[in-house]
């Protein structure tokens, strides 16, 4: 049985606010052994907990704020739109992926795939 709803909305939310805020290592939690992330689709698939956590890492120490804006959940998937704003100097990045991913019984991330491009970037 897929997890419910709630617990699932109740992931999708930490994560967002983590992607702004947290740390890779508290990400990491959210997902469950065995998981893959793609970002974006049509990279290289991270398929360990190691480069999983890189990846996050890479991005810990940056000045960000992230909003989930919306998010459709169905039989323990989901896909989800949200804002994540970089500002770097001078200079503001903001970028709204649509993330989908599949969840575990307990609510754990198995797999996230996030669709966005360079083009979908907005400088200012």
């Amino acid at each position: 049985m897929a997890a419910d709803r709630d617990r699932i909305l109740d992931t999708i939310e930490r994560y967002v606010d983590l992607v702004g805020k947290g740390t890779a290592d508290e990400i990491l939690a959210l997902y469950a052994d065995g998981a893959t992330v793609e970002d974006p689709v049509g990279s290289e698939v991270r398929t360990t907990r190691e480069s999983i956590r890189e990846f996050y890492a890479a991005i810990e120490p940056l000045e960000q704020e992230s909003r989930l804006v919306s998010a459709r959940v169905a039989e323990g998937q989901a896909a989800f739109l949200f804002e994540l704003v970089t500002r770097v100097g001078d200079q503001t990045y903001t970028l709204a992926p649509i993330d989908v991913m599949t969840f575990d019984d307990d609510g754990r991330i198995t797999t996230m795939r996030a669709f966005w491009s360079n083009a979908d970037m907005e400088i200012s």
